[in-house]
């Protein structure tokens, strides 16, 4: 019944991981929506580490292209992964996600980060190999070109992923106004969220 629930879309804060792909300084010249989604993206790791959501985060061949941007708060994650390889999914994630998890793994993992159409993509399509349950935050997700990440995220979809907000994650995994922690992610979401420019696409 679980599983059933997680594959309409329903996302449990206890079987819930999420990972955060590569927003590393470098990438930041070269990506039109970048600015926005770091702030988006912000607002959904602050939300995550109210709820006690864990987080894995990877970046990639970082002594080239630097570390994850100081504007994202990513000191609750459960592990730093340097990685060359495009998808997240190294054997020291998978053994992290096991530690986390045990053998069955998470229900559910809500990814976001960069590119698009390269290192999210491929995560997504490893995960969604292993059973997993995959929400990618279209808005907290980024790729060089508009066009690369339009047909990213409409590829995400024919994957099986639900392609979904900051917002909607945030809003799912509370799913009540009498949350313990609504009123400090409250204040998260009283703007709305930055536009990425999705509904042009």
């Amino acid at each position: 019944m679980a599983r059933q629930l997680t594959k309409l879309g329903y996302l449990d804060v206890k079987k819930t991981l999420f990972m955060l792909c590569d927003l590393q300084d470098k990438f930041r010249p070269g990506m039109k929506m970048f600015d926005p989604v770091i702030k988006n993206t912000s607002k959904l790791l602050q939300a995550g580490k109210i709820l006690d959501v864990p987080l894995i985060v990877t970046e990639h061949y970082p002594e080239k292209l630097g570390r994850i941007v100081s504007e994202l708060d990513i000191s609750h994650a459960k592990g730093v992964y340097p990685k060359t390889l495009f998808s997240m999914m190294i054997p020291d994630v998978q053994r992290k996600i096991e530690e986390l998890y045990g053998a069955q793994g998470p229900e559910t993992v809500v990814l976001f980060g960069l590119e698009s159409h390269i290192c999210l993509e491929q995560t997504a399509m490893d995960l969604l190999n292993k059973g997993y349950t995959v929400h990618v935050a279209a808005d907290c997700s980024v790729s060089r070109t508009q066009e690369d990440r339009k047909f990213a995220l409409e590829r995400l979809k024919q994957y099986g992923c639900f392609v979904t907000t900051s917002e909607n994650v945030i809003f799912k995994l509370m799913r009540d106004k009498q949350h313990p922690a609504f009123d400090k992610v409250r204040h998260l979401v009283r703007d709305p969220s930055v536009d990425t420019e999705l509904a042009k696409l």
